[in-house]
């Protein structure tokens, strides 16, 4: 409870910036497996004490990381996105193949699935000049229904 209480505490000190988080969850939608967070900051020292001050971290509640440059296509914080925070929800990491250039803005129609995207948008390089994937928080109510949206896109199809 206590690290709880810290975690809370530190991350009021990022409300303002905070786009999304939240816990990922194994199949059975209660086993915890990590956690995400998307938060606008001003630059990499930021970063840096956002994700390894935090005391999860500290506390080696976390095995790995990962720590990428997003842009946020649909402009709105989970928040605003609203819907029903109980229902299944899905994080897509789709990481590009080693030299694939950045798809066309729009191979994606991010607004003809607006009800079902939380957030969207393009993975980038550290330097955030090169496209390195894609990015999706979706509300949608099972994996097939993820799975069927996915294989509808174009980057999908094209492999």
């Amino acid at each position: 409870m206590q690290l709880l209480e810290e975690h809370w505490s530190f991350m009021d000190g990022y409300a303002e910036g905070m786009i999304a988080r939240g816990p990922t969850l194994a199949e059975d939608g209660l086993t915890a497996t990590g956690s995400l967070h998307v938060v606008d900051l001003p630059d990499a020292e930021a970063v840096r004490v956002f994700a390894f001050e935090e005391p999860n971290y500290k506390a080696g509640v976390y095995a790995e990381v990962l720590i990428r440059r997003f842009r946020n296509l649909l402009g709105r914080t989970m928040w605003e996105f609203g819907g029903d925070p109980d229902a299944s929800r899905f994080l897509v990491i789709a990481h590009a193949r080693p030299g694939a250039n950045e798809p066309h803005p729009d191979s994606f129609d991010a607004g003809a699935h607006e009800t079902q995207l939380i957030l969207c948008g393009p993975l980038l390089s550290d330097d955030g000049l090169a496209w390195v994937g894609d990015a999706l928080a979706v509300d949608l109510p099972a994996r097939e229904a993820v799975e069927d949206l996915i294989a509808a896109d174009p980057l999908a199809r094209a492999d």
